[in-house]
């Protein structure tokens, strides 16, 4: 069988995977603190059909080999994480964080969590929570008397608010950002959430605006970091790619079609 077939198909393979990952980036272009992902690729093995260096006579060898690739497969998927635009809600309790750094959060299980996206909410035990419901870490609890109008979350991420018949502020707590070494190690498990891994390092806690930690921005949201035209120009490319694969497959079934056809 000839190798074209296999390398053809792995070719047709490895773009169907690149577009994948492009349709997932264009689904989530409205999504909230979204990062954009990479396909990236590697090549497969080689068979070595002679060796660099191998002798050609008793005085001389061949200055180069004779080795033939067997295709492609992905090799990693990179998270881009540069500054989403921030877009401009009006609601006290958007946040957007200008810089470097993921808000806490606690899942149903007892682990921790991180996300970019700041649009919170304020459940039955007047806590900050996320849209699923989940509590941030460190917990925020609003008093029950306060006024929502009067809530203020500073960019060094301080919480305050006023008390009915008072008109001094009162702080709740303070938000906390989660920096990591290698961010792109993050594992994304749905939901806007990452989990923390061996490749990304612990998570660092720090105040946001100190230390190289981003700022927070009340009334804000960062909205996805994926360039519509950028992703429809990489999608013609991984159609084209494919197609150009898919010719190499008919092209070498031709050739064997020619193959079996000889007569003596």
């Amino acid at each position: 069988m000839m190798r074209a077939l296999w390398t053809g198909a792995s070719g047709m393979i490895g773009e169907q995977f690149h577009i994948d990952t492009i349709a997932n980036n264009l689904a989530n272009i409205n999504t909230t603190g979204f990062k954009k992902t990479r396909a990236e690729f590697e090549e497969l093995l080689y068979q070595t059909l002679r060796l660099a260096g191998t002798p050609s006579s008793e005085i001389s060898q061949y200055p180069t080999g004779i080795q033939v690739g067997l295709g492609v497969r992905p090799a990693a998927t990179q998270k881009f994480f540069t500054q989403g635009s921030l877009q401009n809600t009006g609601n006290k309790l958007d946040l957007a964080i200008e810089g470097e750094g993921f808000l806490g959060v606690t899942l149903p299980d007892g682990t921790l969590a991180y996300t970019r996206d700041g649009s919170l909410k304020i459940d039955s035990n007047m806590e900050l929570v996320t849209s699923q419901g989940y509590r941030l870490n460190p917990p925020i609890v609003l008093p029950e008397d306060f006024e929502l109008g009067s809530l203020t979350i500073s960019k060094d991420g301080l919480v305050t608010v006023k008390v009915a018949g008072s008109d001094e502020d009162i702080e709740v707590g303070r938000i906390l950002l989660y920096r990591f070494i290698n961010p792109a190690g993050l594992t994304s498990i749905g939901e806007n959430f990452y989990k923390e891994s061996q490749a990304s390092g612990p998570a660092r806690e720090g105040t946001p605006s100190l230390g190289g930690y981003g700022k927070i921005h009340q009334g804000f949201l960062e909205m996805s970091n994926v360039n519509a035209v950028q992703e429809m120009v990489d999608m013609i490319v991984a159609q084209r790619a494919y197609e150009f694969n898919s010719r190499t497959i008919q092209t070498s079934d031709s050739m064997l079609s020619t193959a079996n056809s000889l007569k003596r």
